[in-house]
């Protein structure tokens, strides 16, 4: 059986390295998309849109095999039903970081994956609950100046550094990272794509 080839919309390296796990073939052919949502847009609705708008631009270029599939996908940190971008500054990403600290907060990703036919669209999200440990000023600052904070939504990587000033996570750690692997491979099943 031959495997479709996957074309990420995506040229974040933390989705490359996810996607590389599956060990299918794959693609990278990032989307740039108007990522503007109406105030006030709920953030499980806010990944899907952005995940089907990024998978939809790549799909719609052309140039890609047929039978390929097209993933999409887009990551918000929300606290107290506020989105949490990536800081445009030290001084937001300091603000980000105080507010988080010694709190419980989600994170949201949305998938989408397009069949290049286009006979098949679907589109699902996760969300993962992430305390982060009580942070005092001094801690933040050093945090910030590694430089990781600087585009990542929520100003932390979890998988960096940042895993210091994680206390824990419930639901999926790679949902957290960037992209929900089980959650990537349930639809790609579903799509007819062997996995594992």
């Amino acid at each position: 059986m031959t495997q479709p080839t996957l074309i990420l919309a995506s040229g974040s390296p933390r989705r490359q390295e996810l996607i590389r796990t599956l060990g299918l073939p794959f693609t990278i052919d990032p989307a740039d998309v108007d990522e503007t949502m109406p105030e006030g847009t709920a953030p499980d609705v806010l990944v899907e849109e952005l995940s089907l708008r990024k998978a939809r631009a790549v799909a719609g270029r052309g140039g890609h095999e047929r039978g390929g599939i097209v993933i999409g996908s887009d990551t918000v940190v929300v606290l107290d039903g506020r989105i949490l971008g990536k800081p445009r500054d030290e001084a937001d990403a300091f603000d980000m970081l105080k507010a988080i600290a010694g709190r419980t907060h989600q994170v949201y990703t949305g998938i989408t994956c397009i069949d290049i036919s286009g006979e098949t669209v679907l589109t699902r999200h996760e969300v993962s609950d992430v305390t982060i440990k009580p942070l005092d000023d001094d801690r933040i600052r050093r945090y910030i100046a590694t430089g990781e904070p600087a585009d990542k939504a929520g100003a932390y990587a979890v998988q960096g550094i940042g895993a210091l000033i994680v206390k824990r996570i419930e639901g999926d750690y790679f949902n957290v990272v960037g992209m929900s692997v089980r959650l990537l491979g349930e639809m790609l099943e579903e799509m007819g794509v062997r996995v594992l």
